[in-house]
């Protein structure tokens, strides 16, 4: 059985270019602190890296640090700092939230102080878009980065996470974007790596990388690659509409990610759907990769105010570039075929 994976939000395939340019990376001896040849090489790699992902994140003249992905991103940007935030944020960031802001049935956060405040630009669950306020003091651009058109500079955030692996890149790499001038405190302490921000030797093999990958990420967003997903996540959800007229699509009426659509199957908890998808050869989730294998409702899907029930019985089914019409109509025809049987079953 060949299998289907529709669980982008979670991880992506690594990229041709990322896997190359690791490759590479692997055979550079030197450490990037050295000042010798060798120790200069590595250095070089990373710094095109660095620049790699300036240009992708529409942040050049902004300080990138790199880290071992955007929980820690998040640690390092959130630490020290009494944050208003909402619950809708990913638990990176949630965990740092000392006050809740409101939020509305479309999962849009009002943010009324920004210098304050931590907000998401896309959703990992729901796929929901946030304009983000002038002056806002830390945007999570994870599942943005690489998908929607994003610029760092004219977003008036001043500090912002993303990660190698939601756009194409190795797992355990990923990068704090910070305003030049803005305060950072150090978490982890030694030597003088990152600007003096985050010691420790660098990861050069995932920092090239992760360079690669946003590069490649740039050059599809500008052809159009996320355009022809987005026809094909209405597709999905215009099947599914049509034979389970009951579904609630959340946040379908306001901008969303092109490649996410969470649906709500009342009745048919998300946990099962996700184990009877895999079984039929299809990988999707419940929600948040970090939170699943739990079984519990969604906490973005109550903040939303959808009840208990509704909130436990979501499933997020999230594309990729690589994804075909063919693959959608499968999954589509064979998760309308599976609800047939649930409901047979418990009727």
């Amino acid at each position: 059985m060949t299998r289907i994976y529709l669980d982008h939000n979670a991880t992506t395939p690594l990229r041709p270019q990322a896997r190359d340019a690791m490759i590479a990376a692997m055979d550079l001896v030197g450490n990037p602190s050295s000042v010798h040849a060798e120790g200069r090489a590595a250095k070089g790699v990373i710094e095109r890296a660095r620049a790699q992902v300036a240009a992708a994140l529409g942040a050049e003249g902004a300080d990138v640090i790199f880290t071992s992905g955007a929980t820690e991103s998040a640690a390092l940007a959130c630490a020290g700092r009494d944050l208003l935030g909402s619950g809708v944020e990913h638990d990176a960031v949630r965990s740092w939230i000392h006050e809740d802001l409101p939020v509305d049935a479309d999962g849009r956060v009002r943010i009324d102080d920004p210098a304050r405040s931590a907000l998401q630009l896309a959703n990992s669950e729901t796929g929901v878009v946030q304009d983000l306020p002038d002056g806002l003091a830390v945007s999570d651009m994870t599942q943005a980065f690489g998908k929607l058109p994003v610029a760092f500079n004219w977003s008036g955030a001043q500090m912002a996470l993303v990660s190698a692996h939601k756009l194409g890149g190795p797992k355990g790499i990923g990068a704090l974007v910070v305003r030049r001038g803005t305060d950072l405190a150090a978490q982890i302490r030694g030597g003088g790596q990152e600007m003096g921000r985050r010691a420790g030797t660098e990861n050069v093999i995932g920092i090239a990388g992760f360079g690669a990958a946003a590069e490649a990420a740039s050059r599809d967003l500008a052809g159009g690659v996320w355009d022809r997903v987005e026809k094909l996540r209405n597709i999905l959800e215009n099947i599914i509409a049509g034979g389970a007229k009951e579904i609630n699509f959340v946040g379908q009426g306001t901008r969303r990610l092109p490649n996410t659509s969470c649906f709500i199957a009342e009745g048919w908890k998300g946990e099962t759907q996700v184990m009877a998808m895999d079984l039929a050869g299809f990988a999707v989730s419940a929600g948040s990769a970090c939170s699943s294998g739990k079984i519990r409702q969604s906490r973005v899907l109550r903040a939303m105010g959808y009840d208990p029930a509704q909130a436990g019985a979501a499933l997020r089914v999230s594309l990729g570039p690589q994804v075909t019409e063919d693959e959608i109509m499968r999954f589509a025809e064979g998760w309308l075929a599976r609800r047939c049987k649930y409901r047979a079953r418990t009727a």
